[in-house]
């Protein structure tokens, strides 16, 4: 660190000093505060596009044709939460209604479009359970194969079981649902088990 003997040498030292490095001061400061306010407008932004697409799903309930209504706001909100969440009541009016092919197209939409692990799991079992009362046992079990999410396992395991008694793989069912009793207990699977001892 250099001493100045006078104030007339720190002057200059400093005058020097910010001639070689004001611009770069000046330069970071702008592009900081540029950052900065960049920044929250984005999150502004956002915010204000979640609020909306909130407010478009909550008037949805209101909406006349409410089928129309919510595959319209499907489309147009596609990359949205409140777009899988739409698409999951419209499944469940159409399975309501008897139309399960409707059903399955809507859980199917759910199933490739949503980011979220635990409504998509819930949107497969779902889809499996429609595959099911439709008959399409194979597509059923490859679609509850690809569920990967723990919670869902003993659910998962049980399905499969029910599967597998329509297919009248009785051994196979069996196995199923007591592997699902390892994972969870739930009361109905002895139902299922004592079913099948009969």
């Amino acid at each position: 660190m250099e001493v100045y003997s006078t104030e007339e040498q720190q002057v200059e030292a400093l005058k020097a000093w910010w001639k070689e490095n004001g611009k770069a001061i000046i330069l970071g400061a702008v592009i900081g505060l540029g950052g900065l306010f960049g920044w929250r407008h984005y999150q502004a932004s956002v915010l204000e596009g979640q609020y909306a697409t909130s407010q478009a799903y909550a008037q949805l309930e209101q909406s006349a044709d409410q089928a129309t209504a919510t595959q319209a706001f499907i489309d147009s909100h596609s990359d949205a939460a409140y777009a899988s969440l739409a698409a999951m009541n419209l499944a469940k009016a159409a399975v309501d209604k008897g139309d399960l092919a409707a059903a399955a197209t809507q859980l199917q939409w759910v199933v490739d479009h949503s980011s979220d692990a635990s409504l998509k799991s819930l949107a497969q079992v779902r889809l499996a359970r429609v595959m099911i009362a439709q008959g399409q046992y194979d597509p059923a079990l490859a679609l509850l194969d690809q569920i990967k999410e723990p919670s869902w396992q003993a659910k998962v395991l049980m399905l499969k079981g029910d599967v597998l008694v329509k297919q009248n793989k009785m051994t196979e069912a069996r196995e199923a649902y007591l592997s699902a009793q390892q994972v969870e207990n739930l009361p109905l699977l002895q139902v299922k088990l004592d079913e099948l001892a009969q």
